[in-house]
């Protein structure tokens, strides 16, 4: 038998029973609904006040989804938020509410007390006057708590220090709740070898110079630097096929070089790691990124690289390769650079019948010259987010917003922003019937925090992310798998310098040291919190 508390929390069925019940013996119905992220003596002065109003209180929160107060909220999950209400004594019954606001479980209970704080007491926001509305119709009075000493969740959350143990149980709720294992994740990349992956997109020679740091040099205030050595990588949408063709996969490459040694350079290494490329030869050289390193220290990069877009019988030949291969392909990855591989006119050629052919389409972007908007009907973007603000200009608006302003404006199925150190949120529609009403409305989305212990180089990790949730979703393989091998891929790929190929024995190695797994975690002491009072 479930703990006495756990036993407290209901479903909205049992909920309204539980409720018609006390009605029926002359009881008072008290209602509060909030986000409860972190419950401190703020909310329990306030749920105690609540309780002295009427003899059965019922406290209703926010679901995961529905939580809008930044990116990294709810810092606690859903079923934990509601087992620390329902431990307290003087609650009576917790609900999780999976709309945005308490409106419908309202109309459900029809509270005679619905008590929040004071500060809505002049309140005049929209979605709070339609609960009171309610509540009101239904013959019930709104109370608003006494203005003791108020603590806020925001404050708290940011001046905790992040708690390993506590990120380490949030993952694991995540995980559980949508299914995530060792052995699902495991299965997962063991699906890859039977994927076929057709990439489109510039090719990139990444050099990085390693140097010595002498002195000041004589001549002006400027370091002096000794090199030491200098290696070459090959990347841009070279890495990505690199990556599928390292994680188990058969990829196709189709992109342009130039006729000169960093081409063959770039075409010894894709034969040398399995990766078939169709290359056209009309660039008058490929695109190099030189960056100078002291130690682990990027000093500065230098670019030779300039747009230039495929003219139109290279066009028309890169559009038949990509038709072609696309026709016995499981899925189409497309990597924008902004070097003019991917235009506007190829993808209008290709992407219908693309779309045809193949169960999945990704895509991602990088430079001031790339279009996230030209992606149309994508199964899956991946931009960052400076990326993504800056294609649609939109410097000011909630992520969430301007994330449903991609979705909106490309039709693109899912989406996953990065946040550097942070993380990534993982953006999906409430629907994919595009005749429903629900397929425009509000987004569901889910925040993981960066699996990277120590980054040792910066460089890479959204190539390795790409490459991994696009395996993960053309195996038919669930979003939220998809983002928790993507984001392993992307951590593994950041431990070390240059871009180095990610393969499935390194998400293998990654998912039985630090997935989720399934057994029990024994309970950690709760971080000590200094109640903080708003400014």
């Amino acid at each position: 038998m479930l703990p006495r508390h756990q036993r407290k929390i209901l479903s909205r069925e049992k909920l309204v029973r539980v409720v018609a019940d006390a009605r029926a013996d002359g009881g008072t119905i008290v209602h509060c609904h909030g986000c409860f992220d972190i419950v401190h003596p703020g909310h329990v002065r306030y749920l105690e006040f609540a309780r002295r109003q009427g003899d059965l209180l019922v406290v209703s929160l926010t679901g995961d989804p529905n939580v809008n107060k930044g990116d990294q909220r709810p810092y606690i999950p859903q079923e934990l938020r509601a087992e620390s209400l329902a431990a307290l004594e003087f609650v009576d019954a917790v609900y999780i509410d999976p709309h945005p606001t308490a409106e419908a479980i309202l109309k459900d209970l029809k509270p005679d007390i619905y008590v929040k704080g004071r500060e809505y007491e002049q309140s005049k926001d929209p979605r709070f006057m339609a609960e009171r509305e309610i509540v009101e119709r239904n013959g019930g009075r709104v109370i608003f708590s006494s203005g003791d000493i108020v603590f806020s969740s925001t404050h708290i959350i940011n001046a905790l220090p992040r708690d390993p143990h506590l990120e380490a149980q949030r993952n694991q709720v995540l995980a559980r709740r949508h299914g995530v294992t060792r052995e699902s994740l495991s299965a997962a990349i063991d699906g890859f070898r039977r994927q076929r992956v057709v990439i489109v997109g510039d090719i990139i020679i990444d050099r990085y110079v390693f140097c010595d740091a002498i002195n000041v040099a004589s001549e002006s205030p400027m370091m002096s630097l000794a090199k030491l050595d200098e290696h070459h990588y090959v990347g841009g949408a070279a890495v990505v096929a690199r990556h599928v063709a390292a994680m188990g996969a058969t990829p196709v490459l189709i992109s342009a070089v130039a006729d000169d040694e960093p081409s063959r350079l770039v075409e010894q290494v894709l034969r040398d790691e399995g990766v078939q490329a169709h290359l056209l030869r009309c660039r008058h050289k490929l695109v190099e990124k030189t960056r100078y390193l002291v130690d682990e220290t990027k000093l500065f990069k230098v670019e030779e690289a300039e747009h230039v877009p495929l003219d139109s019988l290279n066009e028309r030949k890169a559009a038949i390769q990509i038709e072609e291969h696309a026709e016995n392909a499981d899925a189409v990855i497309f990597c924008d650079f902004g070097y003019g591989m991917i235009s506007a006119g190829l993808l209008q050629r290709v992407m219908t019948s693309v779309r045809k052919s193949v169960r999945t389409v990704t895509a991602d972007i990088s430079g001031p010259r790339a279009n996230l908007l030209n992606f149309r009907d994508a199964d899956l973007l991946c931009p960052t987010e400076r990326e993504l603000r800056s294609n649609l200009n939109d410097y000011e608006r909630g992520l969430s917003f301007v994330a449903h302003s991609l979705l909106a404006g490309t039709r693109a199925k899912h989406l996953f922003v990065t946040l550097e150190k942070k993380g990534l949120v993982v953006f999906d529609r409430p629907t994919h019937d595009v005749s429903s009403v629900d397929w425009s409305g509000r987004l569901i989305s889910e925040h993981l925090p960066s699996f990277v212990d120590r980054a040792l180089d910066c460089l890479g990790g959204g190539d390795a992310l790409l490459a991994a949730a696009s395996l993960a979703l053309s195996t038919g393989a669930s979003l939220m798998h998809a983002a928790y091998l993507g984001n392993a891929a992307a951590a593994v790929e950041l431990s070390s310098f240059g871009n180095v190929p990610v393969g499935a024995n390194d998400l293998h190695a990654w998912v039985n040291r630090s997935a989720p797994s399934d057994e029990p975690q024994s309970p950690q002491p709760a971080p000590t919190i200094e109640p903080l009072p708003i400014c």
